[in-house]
């Protein structure tokens, strides 16, 4: 059974979070990442790890959705692409929560944090990437990679989570030529496939409490709203920057978890 705690329910707490929260959904929309700053949040006013894990997903997922449909409104989700490996995603998702629960994640962090920095790196270096798109259509070469790509990190962000944004721009930058712009577009409709699949396994586990998930979801969507509007409005320019410095950011936080 859920967990729908109203008798721990703090209106303290809550505008905390709402605040907190409504910031992570306005960078979480622009560039992703922004689970480094929502899922602190649920940790510091007490939650069990697992249900700020699976509170978090519930309020990830349903602001997403806000900021997949001002994209699509916005024409940069491609429709040719995404149709092909959505379900990849999910499933990955899936498989990954559930291996999340019986296998330490130790190893698997530290892979993750070599593999950012040198998105990062990369990212940086290329001063160009991403700043016009160069897509030409799918073919069974890029359609093999991306459904590759969607399972593995959907498996990722089931299993672990932080980063999966950005990888999902790198790769789709890469796979399919994107610009940033598209790209982030069509992150958000990824992110929801594994947050869906996510948060379906926390439910069934009885991992998420309602009662702050559901209120802080309303305010994330607000952010999102925000957040979408300011990266469609500003363009490459303005997403590229902030995808480094929330990567960097993630690069500091992985780091200080890893080796301190």
């Amino acid at each position: 059974m859920s967990t729908f705690l109203f008798h721990d329910f703090s209106w303290e707490k809550f505008l905390i979070l709402s605040i907190i929260c409504f910031f992570g959904a306005i960078v979480d929309a622009i560039s992703g990442g922004g689970g480094l700053i929502t899922l602190p949040a649920y940790f510091s006013i007490g939650l069990n790890p697992y249900v700020a894990l699976g509170t978090n997903k519930l309020s990830a997922a349903l602001s997403t959705i806000a900021s997949a449909f001002k994209f699509w409104q916005a024409k940069k989700i491609n429709k040719e692409i995404i149709s092909r490996i959505f379900l990849y995603s999910f499933a990955g998702a899936v498989l990954g929560v559930k291996t999340a629960v019986s296998i330490d994640v130790k190893y698997f962090k530290l892979i993750s944090f070599f593999i950012l920095i040198i998105v990062f790196l990369y990212a940086l270096k290329n001063k160009n990437m991403g700043e016009i798109s160069h897509y030409k259509g799918v073919n069974p070469k890029n359609i093999l990679f991306g459904k590759i790509m969607a399972f593995s990190l959907g498996f990722y962000d089931g299993f672990l989570g932080p980063g999966t944004a950005a990888f999902l721009m790198f790769c789709l930058i890469k796979i399919f030529k994107l610009d940033f712009a598209n790209a982030s577009g069509n992150t958000k409709v990824l992110n929801l496939s594994s947050n869906a699949a996510s948060l379906i396994v926390f439910t069934y586990l009885g991992k998420i409490n309602w009662a702050y998930g559901i209120g802080i979801a309303i305010v994330m969507t607000f952010g999102a709203i925000l957040g979408s509007k300011l990266a469609i409005l500003k363009g490459n320019k303005f997403i590229k920057p902030v995808f480094l410095i929330v990567t960097a950011i993630l690069i500091l936080k992985m780091s200080r978890d890893i080796f301190f």
